[in-house]
């Protein structure tokens, strides 16, 4: 015996899991033959008539086909075998879905018939299996799949290879009949009248025909399918007709399809009608009777089954099932001619129906006119006993209308219906279509609540506008002081939305009109109006004039007096005092309460700034500009300043612009009176040109209060940088002589050095 290595035996579970992973794909054997595939596989019964079997496909992959048997070995695809008929070689339609099946050849053809049947040209790659059948039954019917590789991205919204399944009577000259449709339509199923909404390309086209879009485990090697669909027909016993399966890509020969055939689901027998299950949404109701219908035509023979076993006496075309039993019920026809015997089988599901209980509601007769408005839909979960998959409850006058559940005859109005005590009823229907009834009692209240309370309040929320926001559920003791315990109150705006339970104003309501409305409270037991009570909502404030808050400035070492008028009932000020004026000394917010004689505070406060006297720290003066020059001053202090040059005309700005060369004083002064602060400045310029000629007008160059500002040190040099002059604060000025003799015309430059100051440089003009 071997002794398996780790190696070894993880191999062995390699091998194991992928087996098992591919038993869950459907697989497929391109071997069988048309005949096997239509009388063993397709049809699988000894009794159809069978004939002419014929097959085309691709002749161009050599020995593989484009048509086969397959079969799924346990996995989620819905066949657990059958036929696939493909525009590519049938095992390229194997799963998983792992690689995309896109090939074939222009030089196989589409079909005619196909062309014909979808109104479409170009087809190419087809595949038809077709055969001769002759039903005993009036019905036929088979399943199918349609799956493409075209389900991607927007291609759905343009393009779809084409399918038909083509009926007709042998030799006759009609038109194929298309069965393969949108159920209830005739709408060919193709990709693009089956797929989802794409996003940004184009709306949903019957998606509950969609089976899903596959991912790279899914059991057939295409990107997406239609759920499982069945064509069928009706059709004359004894006549042979003709069927022709066809499938073809269009357009292109790009991106393939295929059409999966329910192995054995091509049933020639008796149409007893759809199974009626939960799963499918249509079960039968207990107590309601079904009959079921194999009538054929002939005389033949009877019998019916229940789960395989005969039913004793059941030998008639027809058979009522009326004990509510759920099962398989079957029914076999034969004729005593004939060893074969056609059949045909229902499963048929119950559920029960539903437990409605009779219930009693009770209204308020506000005006005493002997109706009242009744809210129906209050008694919703109590005659359901709180079972919401009933479905819609629905109230009828008339008992013969409820029980047919004549939705049009139901009460219109079941949140306000207004009526004299009567007994009316309720009904319901599950979405199996179940119907139950129950009667309902309506009656008049006779119990006595309050009326005419007054509720009043101070306008406490920040506005004092006569709004304010009312927590109703403080008025709550003022009904509720002497009725009995357990009733819920709820507040409305106006009688008649008390009356019918609408519109029930929120838990802090805000009156509506200013300082006083009246609204209304409805008391109710459980579903029963116990009586409505009307509320008169006062809102008072107090509201003193001048009593905004206000912002006061206080200087060093000063004192404020603080106060308000002494009309109120109270004071309370945020320093703890109680009188109707404090004196401060600090910088704060102060805040005062008055109370009047309601009971309503007002509020103000007393915003205390600090402020104090400027100090010059420094001043930034740009001289020599063009257009005068820039004074820039920085000052310290806590306060609010205002800046002149010549005492009077103030500005706030610290900047004062194209300021003509002169001698000023600067003044800084607090906004608020706390002080000012004052320095004497000079702003200089330069002659920009002199004219040494002796007039005695301008004949020298110099700068005027230059000796004022700082010491400093001014050279002059011609062009080529060469000194000419050094002068000092004090001098009078150059006369344009150099080492004795007049320099020319022309331009000369500067260089000042002070000592406080930065090195200023700049030209002017000597003119003859």
């Amino acid at each position: 015996m071997k002794i398996l290595g780790n190696f070894g035996i993880i191999f062995l579970l390699f091998l194991l899991i992928a087996e098992d992973a591919y038993s869950q794909n459907v697989v497929v054997d391109d071997t069988y033959t048309a005949q096997q595939l239509v009388e063993n596989i397709l049809i699988n019964n000894p009794c159809a008539a069978v004939s002419n079997v014929t097959i085309s496909g691709d002749t161009f992959s050599g020995a593989q086909q484009s048509y086969g048997y397959f079969s799924n070995g346990g996995g989620t695809f819905p066949f657990a075998n059958g036929v696939v008929l493909c525009t590519a070689r049938a095992q390229r339609a194997a799963g998983p879905n792992s690689s995309l099946i896109d090939e074939g050849q222009t030089a196989w053809l589409g079909d005619l018939d196909l062309q014909q049947a979808l109104n479409i040209t170009n087809t190419y790659n087809a595949t038809a299996l077709e055969f001769d059948f002759t039903p005993q039954n009036s019905n036929f019917r088979f399943n199918y799949i349609f799956a493409s590789e075209e389900y991607q991205g927007t291609a759905p919204c343009r393009y779809s290879d084409g399918f038909a399944f083509l009926l007709k009577e042998v030799g006759s000259a009609a038109p194929y009949q298309n069965l393969a449709l949108i159920p209830g339509t005739t709408t060919p199923v193709l990709v693009t009248s089956v797929h989802p909404a794409i996003s940004g390309s184009c709306a949903a086209a019957n998606p509950t025909f969609f089976g899903g879009y596959n991912g790279s485990t899914a059991p057939i090697n295409f990107n997406g399918q239609t759920v499982v669909m069945t064509a069928q027909a009706t059709v004359i016993p004894g006549i042979t007709y003709h069927i022709k399966l066809v499938i073809a890509d269009h357009e292109n020969i790009r991106y393939d399809s295929a059409i999966f055939l329910g192995g054995g689901s091509f049933n020639i027998g008796v149409d007893l009608g759809p199974d009626r299950l939960i799963a499918n949404n249509n079960p039968v109701c207990e107590g309601n009777p079904v009959t079921l219908n194999a009538t054929q035509t002939g005389p033949n023979l009877y019998q019916w089954f229940l789960n395989g076993t005969a039913m004793a006496g059941e030998t008639n075309p027809t058979l009522t099932v009326s004990n509510s039993v759920s099962g398989t019920y079957s029914v076999a026809i034969s004729t005593a001619s004939s060893s074969c015997a056609s059949t045909g089988s229902c499963v048929l599901e119950f559920v029960p129906k539903p437990l409605l209980i009779p219930s009693t509601l009770l209204a308020c007769d506000d005006n005493l006119d002997g109706s009242a408005s009744f809210n129906l839909t209050k008694l919703n979960l109590i005659v359901t006993n709180n079972n919401s998959s009933y479905g819609q409850v629905l109230y009828f006058d008339s008992l013969a209308a409820a029980q047919q559940f004549s939705v049009n005859l139901a009460i219109p109005a079941p949140n306000n219906y207004l009526t004299v005590p009567k007994t009316i009823y309720a009904a319901v229907q599950t979405p199996f279509g179940c119907i139950a009834v129950a009667s309902v009692q309506l009656q008049l209240s006779t119990a006595t609540v309050p009326q005419n309370i007054s509720y009043a309040s101070c306008d406490l929320d920040g506005t004092l506008d006569g709004y304010f926001g009312f927590t109703l559920a403080n008025i709550n003791p003022l009904l509720l002081a002497s009725l009995p315990s357990g009733l819920v109150v709820n507040y409305y705006a106006n009688l008649s939305d008390a009356q019918a339970e609408q519109n029930a104003l929120p838990a802090v309501y805000t009156n509506s009109i200013s300082n006083q409305e009246t609204i209304y409270a409805k008391i109710t037991n459980g579903p029963d109006c116990f009586g409505i009570s009307s509320i008169d909502l006062k809102v008072n404030r107090n509201q003193p004039a001048n009593f905004e808050d206000s912002s006061l400035y206080l200087c060093p070492l000063q004192s404020l007096d603080l106060a308000v008028d002494p009309v109120f009932s109270s004071y309370n000020w945020s320093t703890g005092e109680s009188s109707a004026g404090i004196r401060i000394d600090t910088a704060n917010t102060y805040t005062v309460t008055v109370t009047d004689a309601n009971g309503c505070e007002a509020h103000k406060n007393f915003v205390i700034l600090a402020s104090s006297a400027p100090t010059i720290t420094n001043i930034q003066i740009d001289h020599f500009q063009t257009n005068g020059g820039t004074v820039q001053v920085t000052v310290t202090g806590n306060g609010s300043y205002i800046y002149s040059l010549n005492g009077s005309d103030y500005q706030p700005s610290p900047v004062f612009t194209t300021v003509a060369p002169n001698e000023y004083i600067l003044s800084v002064e607090d906004i608020h009176g706390c002080g000012k602060d004052t320095e004497p400045i000079y702003v200089l310029d330069y002659p920009r040109f002199f004219t040494p000629n002796g007039d005695g007008f301008n004949d020298l160059w110099h700068i005027e209060n230059l000796k004022l500002v700082s010491k400093a040190k001014l050279r002059i040099f011609d062009r080529f940088g060469k000194l000419l002059k050094e002068l000092s604060e004090e001098s009078a000025g150059w006369d344009g002589i150099y080492l004795g003799k007049q320099l020319p015309a022309d331009d000369y430059w500067f260089r000042i050095e002070f000592d406080q100051f930065e090195t200023l440089t700049g030209n002017f003009s000597l003119k003859r």
